[in-house]
């Protein structure tokens, strides 16, 4: 039996006994079942594992990812202006921007991870020096390079090529 199930038995039998006290009168209730019973009202989530009921998730960073979609589509238009320089065909869509720094031994590799996954997939990015889009930069939190920014998402820091490819793909 697992473990959130042991304790819904548990809660349960409680109740059972509980109930027993109170047909006796209120009198005759239990100090811990009524904590029992105060704490399934209060958190009926409780109980889940035994009904088979689904509880809905807590998305704790709901309104943090919220803020930050918000955010990506007011900069979209300077993210991704095609009048930037970019990695991949002409004309094709604008996937991703990535931040970069001169002599920075991550953003080199970062631009050819980039230019082989655009050649393959087909889509653009555009390449901004973070010295230069300092104002976006800092609009967006972004402090270091590399730095990625798609309509979707942000990612800080140098980035394997197969986490780039996956997020492209999407």
């Amino acid at each position: 039996m697992r473990p959130h199930a042991w304790l819904g038995a548990g809660c349960l039998l409680a109740l059972s006994l509980d109930a027993a006290a109170q047909d006796a009168g209120p009198q005759s209730r239990t100090p811990l079942g009524e904590a029992i019973r105060e704490t399934l009202i209060a958190t009926p989530e409780v109980l889940t594992g035994l009904t088979g009921a689904a509880s809905a998730p807590i998305d704790l960073y709901a309104e943090d990812t919220a803020r930050d979609l918000d955010l990506l589509d007011r900069t979209a238009p300077r993210l991704f202006d095609p009048k930037h320089p970019g990695i991949g065909p002409e004309g094709a869509p604008i996937r991703i921007a990535i931040f970069t720094r001169d002599g920075c031994p991550d953003c080199a590799d970062a631009i050819a991870d980039l230019r082989g996954l655009a050649d393959r997939l087909g889509f653009r990015a555009t390449v901004l020096d973070i010295a230069e889009h300092a104002d976006l930069a800092r609009d967006l939190g972004l402090d270091m390079a590399p730095s990625y920014v798609m309509r979707d998402r942000m990612l800080r820091g140098a980035m394997p090529k197969v986490v780039l490819k996956r997020y492209l793909s999407e």
